[in-house]
């Protein structure tokens, strides 16, 4: 017998809204949260664009001391998990009588580049002497996790993901076998990332990964149309509260959707590429309809990872066709990256909890800028404007650096 889990609260900050009601209506009426970058002076940058976080108090989440001694990734991250708590009810003490059954798992890309970043210019300007001794608990990539569960006093399980933009798919598909094999009753589970600083950015354009479509930042991202060039880094985080459904019955808690299916593969072909007939992307989807017990025809919507890079968006639509077959192009696939840019770490909640936004409202976000078809890309990519339709399950992919694949599977509750 195993557990069954499900979501009963949610939290996002993000490119295109500050809490989840403004990232949901921003994602349905396709506002882009892409702009010239503010953080950082971009004189001599292949790219000069970027989805930021705008307006973000950390003091309306968090003592202003402390926030002082948190990366801005870490900020974000004690953010979403904050509202993720008040959404589910559990925002006012422990969530249940032994904090040792309540616990954390989050995800980051690259953690906390921002105070990295300073940090080192502070050593080459100044010398070792003036490195500031809160750089290490600041930088290290398991400080978002650390500090929520210092924050809310959660005691049991506390794990940190760092498989690129893969991450905080991860860290939801490991809370829900935490609970799903009974070491725990409630997870905050999600991820958060803050890259925008001039070492990563430099190292992004460096590898001819990002799009440099500078003078139109609203039309950069174009997943799966025929002229996209790159993505476009973005920031933010988010967070899904989950509980064993018996817990979340015992408390009486509204049950947004519940947590059916994960699966996971390498592709084990390259650093960065995916394969070129999209097998380990496939294996994926495949592992998580089996973990779900679900027939393909059963899913509704995919999330799609939709980069709005050459080869990913190609591949993944291969890989979809491959899992689905002639459902495929039955099939709602739309790729909500073309709105908040790539949260790189924090993607693949931002994602899910736009799938479970469309179960709950029975609306599909669009694909924005999707202008030219591609032949290689022909499914339904729920172009440029949003559609009602029915969501009983939906599918979120996410596909990292190093070959690594996540697709989780939630359904309406019952």
């Amino acid at each position: 017998m195993r557990n069954r889990v499900v979501i009963t609260g949610m939290g996002a900050v993000t490119p295109v809204g500050l809490d989840l009601e403004s990232t949901w209506e921003s994602l349905v009426a396709g506002r882009s949260g892409v702009g010239p970058v503010t953080r950082f002076d971009c004189a001599g940058y292949d790219t000069t664009i970027a989805a930021e976080v705008k307006d973000f108090d950390p003091t309306a989440f968090i003592d202003r001391r402390e926030a002082k001694r948190m990366d801005r990734f870490t900020q974000l991250a004690v953010a979403s998990a904050a509202m993720a708590l008040a959404h589910a009810g559990l925002d006012h003490g422990s969530p249940c009588a032994d904090p040792g059954r309540a616990g954390v798992s989050f995800g980051t890309g690259i953690g906390g580049m921002e105070t990295f970043d300073q940090q080192f210019r502070v050593l080459i300007e100044k010398g070792p002497s003036r490195v500031s001794p809160f750089f290490i608990p600041m930088m290290i990539s398991n400080m978002a996790a650390g500090n929520i569960a210092m924050r809310f006093g959660f005691k049991g399980p506390n794990v940190t993901l760092t498989t690129a933009c893969c991450a905080s798919a991860h860290s939801v598909g490991d809370a829900f076998e935490i609970i799903r094999r009974g070491d725990a009753d409630v997870m905050v589970a999600g991820g958060s990332e803050a890259p925008i600083t001039p070492i990563a950015f430099a190292g992004f354009c460096a590898m001819k990964a990002m799009s440099t479509r500078n003078d139109e930042p609203s039309r950069a991202v174009r997943p799966f149309d025929a002229r996209r060039d790159g993505f476009v880094m973005g920031e933010g985080g988010g967070a899904v509260v989950l509980e064993s459904l018996e817990h979340a019955q015992a408390r009486g808690a509204r049950v947004l959707a519940e947590v059916v299916g994960y699966g996971q593969s390498a592709d084990a072909y390259h650093i960065t590429a995916p394969p070129p007939d999209g097998e380990g992307a496939a294996r994926a989807m495949e592992s998580a309809l089996r973990d779900a017990g679900m027939a393909p025809e059963e899913i509704d919507y995919i999330n799609a990872h939709g980069t709005s890079t050459p080869l990913n968006d190609k591949t993944e639509t291969l890989a979809i066709k491959r899992v689905f077959g002639d459902h495929a192009w039955k099939l709602a696939v739309s790729s909500t990256k073309s709105v908040t840019g790539h949260l790189l770490g924090a993607a693949g909640i931002v994602e899910l909890i736009a799938c479970v936004k469309a179960i709950e409202t029975d609306t599909l976000p669009p694909t924005i800028n999707y202008e030219e078809a591609d032949p290689d890309c022909d499914l339904d990519y729920v172009p440029n404007v949003a559609r009602k339709a029915t969501v009983r399950a939906a599918m979120s992919n996410s596909f990292g650096f190093g070959g690594q694949n996540v697709s989780l599977i939630v359904k309406r509750p019952v």
